[in-house]
């Protein structure tokens, strides 16, 4: 079981979603393992910022960033926000 956790940020490597599946679809695919790494490291539903899709898309489809660092709040009881903390690096 999670700890009860406020805020704090996680800096998240995305280099297997370089390995696995088709090339075409890798900025999809890292959207969706930010939300399920958040929701199983907190333990609660989790809403992202529009700005993490877009700091993913940037470089567009096919070429994600390689990691990823995501500050996250505390809402309410189970319910976080992920916002972009900063451009982690390449």
């Amino acid at each position: 079981m999670p700890r009860d956790k406020n805020e704090g940020i996680y800096v998240i490597s995305l280099r297997r979603i370089y390995m696995a599946g088709s090339r075409r679809n890798r900025g999809q695919r890292a959207v969706k393992y930010v939300r399920k790494f958040l929701e199983r490291h907190l333990g609660g539903k989790v809403i992202l910022d529009p700005l993490i899709s877009v700091y993913i898309y940037k470089r567009k489809i096919e070429r994600p960033p390689r990691c990823i660092a995501v500050y996250f709040t505390r809402i309410d009881e189970g319910v976080y926000k992920a916002t972009l903390a900063i451009p982690a690096r390449r």
